[in-house]
């Protein structure tokens, strides 16, 4: 595939959606039709080119984000395709970070589902243009125009159809194009052949309706439709590409098309309208960023003759070619062979190769330019999220911030031998996945890992089993709790130490409080005035405190969602040193959160059962026994929605016991929603068993 491209004529998109929406199908379909692919591969199957790892294949879910490139007329597309499972949310994360657009896709049944929430809402958090691609319109309970109505009531967006269902249900072969007035009618099953009809004379009012429907909406994110909407003026199909396009790229307006992935409907269409309107690198806001030396604010300029500028957004290992940094140029070009500067770790890497990826499969390129998202084989150093620049034109990109795990599970190997091996297996994973986390317990000597759910961790495991053939024993599944104060209080350390010759001297006063909001975790402040403590001692202070938050006083977990403030303190002109210092603050920390009156957390899931009717009432009950609190009731075609938060204490193996209650009617997606207390009773029942843990292991 050559290289050298338009900047205007660049897409790079991701495919967002809830889980079993028809993500990976839709991006089967755009590999077949740009001929990427010459046979359309199925997820049932388990042949879908972007679902390549085993696990994928066996499950029939997207677990890792894969990339690939294909070419649409005169466009070039950059295409990601993103697991819907919550459990997998930070590969939407990092994936949305670099992206210049998106297609959300929405299953005509489902609607707009929990999890289609989260991931229009991290596209908010970028500001990343979309568009809406209503899929399985040829499944039994599709509404489109329901669909659409959920688009606005739940996310709060400015959506408009420019496309209507041509049939309904299982009459459904083709689509209404709104914007040109015509009939796109499918005569093959491959969907390569179509027609473009007329209208029918008794379809006129309708489509006349929706199409006065679509132009109000329009106007009110263009102000040039606007003002001819407004007097009433003809808008051409021209115009009215252009201000989709114009009110896109702003954020102000969501073009919904439809069509069923599966029967291969609607997929040229919806690569028209990604070429159409979704943005070009040079359409979106410049990247930004400051200098690290001087910590000045930069911005960068989208353009191959600037200063080089990327961010590594995933690091992958391959069997074969070992370490891969997934990278987006923002500006300039690089070359297979040449040096670049991490701003973020300040280290000089030499990039040995560069590789498009298209699925797991790797195609070598000499060189990348501004807007190429590709993978480079040779940094030893970079992680997810560090930026790559010119050394003598440094710049530090915006961080990456990836969620905290939620649930945690013990793991040990069963030999000496397996020791190190799974020590190595750990690191790749954690080095690959931000979200995934490895401690060891010194006080049980278990290592434990943390990650998003049950099905994440379960994935790792496998992957250590399989890919590195480690033998291991994997306790059961614990809840990921935090700590934290509930009053403001004045805490002091002082550590003093005489040995004969030089002592230790460290003296800190610190101010301790809850942070005003939750989920803003630990703050440290130097308020300290006058020279009390020296200025090379802070950091020391401020380490000592985050190294202890690290395992609070109730049950040894991290304390999360604590202000701190360095307010006095004393030194000594000889014994000062800097671990005198760390040790006070320590001890200041530690006694703070006695007085400060800690509390215990746990993660609160928000959770949605779909169920027919028959069997709400027996899994409300079991839910209120599970202490849910019932958020919403809702009615989807013939089954019931119900909308819950619930401790994620009470619902490990919720699949099993939903089933079981609902003769394996229900279904339910579940994903984390926010801390709150643990009640007493609760509290008294863990902390006891972390005081026996401790008690067997000193024995």
């Amino acid at each position: 595939m050559e290289r050298k491209i338009s900047l205007d004529k660049l897409r790079n998109i991701g495919i967002i959606a809830h889980i079993d929406a028809g993500k990976t199908t839709t991006s089967e379909r755009i590999l077949y039709y740009t001929g990427r692919t010459y046979k359309i591969g199925e997820v049932h199957d388990g042949t879908a080119t972007m679902d390549y790892m085993v696990q994928e294949q066996e499950r029939g879910i997207t677990i890792t984000a894969a990339c690939t490139t294909c070419v649409w007329g005169a466009y070039r597309i950059n295409l990601i395709d993103t697991p819907g499972h919550v459990d997998f949310t930070v590969e939407v994360e990092r994936s949305l970070k670099v992206l210049d657009g998106a297609v959300v896709v929405f299953c005509g049944v489902g609607g707009v589902e929990p999890q289609s929430e989260t991931v229009w809402r991290q596209a908010d958090r970028y500001n990343v243009p979309r568009v809406a691609f209503i899929n399985k319109m040829d499944r039994v309970g599709s509404d489109f125009f329901g669909t659409v109505d959920q688009m606005h009531k739940k996310l709060g967006t400015n959506a408009a159809a420019i496309q209507l269902p041509w049939g309904l249900e299982g009459a459904f072969n083709g689509i209404i194009d709104l914007v040109e007035k015509k009939v796109v009618e499918y005569s093959d099953e491959k969907g390569k052949v179509f027609e473009v009809k007329e209208i029918p004379q008794e379809k006129m009012e309708e489509v006349n309706k929706y199409r006065e429907l679509m132009l109000e909406k329009l106007a009110e994110g263009d102000e040039q439709v606007l003002e001819k909407f407004v007097h009433g003026k003809e808008i051409s199909s021209e115009e009215i590409k252009q201000a989709i396009r114009r009110a896109v790229i702003a954020n102000k307006f969501v073009p919904v098309l439809c069509g069923t992935a599966f029967r291969n409907c609607g997929i040229q269409q919806l690569l028209d309208a990604v070429c159409d309107y979704l943005p070009s690198p040079l359409d979106v806001s410049a990247a930004k960023g400051t200098d690290p030396d001087s910590g000045d604010f930069k911005e960068i300029t989208p353009s191959d003759e600037a200063p080089f500028c990327a961010l590594c957004f995933k690091v992958l290992t391959d069997p074969y070619v070992g370490r891969l940094n997934y990278l987006r140029i923002y500006s300039g070009e690089l070359h297979a062979g040449e040096n670049i500067y991490n701003s973020t770790r300040r280290v000089s890497e030499r990039v040995t190769k560069l590789v498009q990826m298209h699925a797991n499969q790797q195609s070598i390129i000499p060189e990348v330019a501004t807007g190429d998202i590709v993978a480079a084989v040779g940094l030893k150093e970079t992680k997810t999220g560090d930026t790559l620049c010119q050394e003598e034109n440094p710049i530090l990109l915006e961080v990456m911030r990836f969620p905290e795990p939620v649930i945690q599970q013990a793991v040990e190997p069963k030999s000496k031998q397996a020791q190190e091996r799974m020590g190595f297996a750990l690191h790749k994973m954690a080095d690959e996945d931000p979200s995934f986390k490895v401690s060891y317990n010194h006080e049980t000597g278990q290592t434990i890992i943390a990650g998003m759910g049950q099905l994440h961790l379960e994935i790792i495991i496998d992957r250590i089993l399989r890919e590195f053939n480690v033998e291991a024993q994997v306790g059961q599944p614990q809840v990921a709790y935090r700590e934290t104060i509930t009053r403001k209080i004045v805490s002091v350390g002082k550590f003093i130490q005489q040995s004969g010759g030089r002592g230790q001297y460290g003296h800190v006063v610190i101010e301790m409080e809850p942070q005003e909001k939750p989920g803003m975790g630990n703050t440290f402040e130097d308020k300290i005035k006058s020279g009390a403590i020296p200025r090379e001692f802070i950091p020391s202070v401020k380490q000592g405190i985050l190294e202890t938050a690290k395992s609070g006083v109730l049950g040894g977990y991290p304390v999360t969602d604590t202000k701190v403030t360095l307010v006095d303190g004393s030194y000594h002109d000889v014994d000062s040193s800097e671990m005198a210092f760390k040790m006070a603050a320590s001890m200041a920390f530690t006694d703070g959160l006695r007085k400060a009156k800690s509390i215990l957390l746990e993660p609160i899931m928000d959770v949605e059962i779909v169920v027919p009717e028959e069997f709400m009432g027996v899994i409300i009950g079991d839910l209120n026994s599970r202490r849910a609190k019932i958020v919403a009731l809702n009615t989807r075609a013939n089954v019931r929605a119900i909308r819950a938060t619930v401790p994620l204490a009470e619902v490990f193996n919720y699949a099993t016991v939903s089933r079981s209650l609902t003769q394996g009617r229900a279904s339910y997606t579940m994903e984390p929603s926010f801390y709150a207390e643990v009640p007493a009773y609760i509290s008294e029942k863990i902390m006891t068993g972390y005081a026996s843990k401790g008690t067997r292991k000193g024995t």
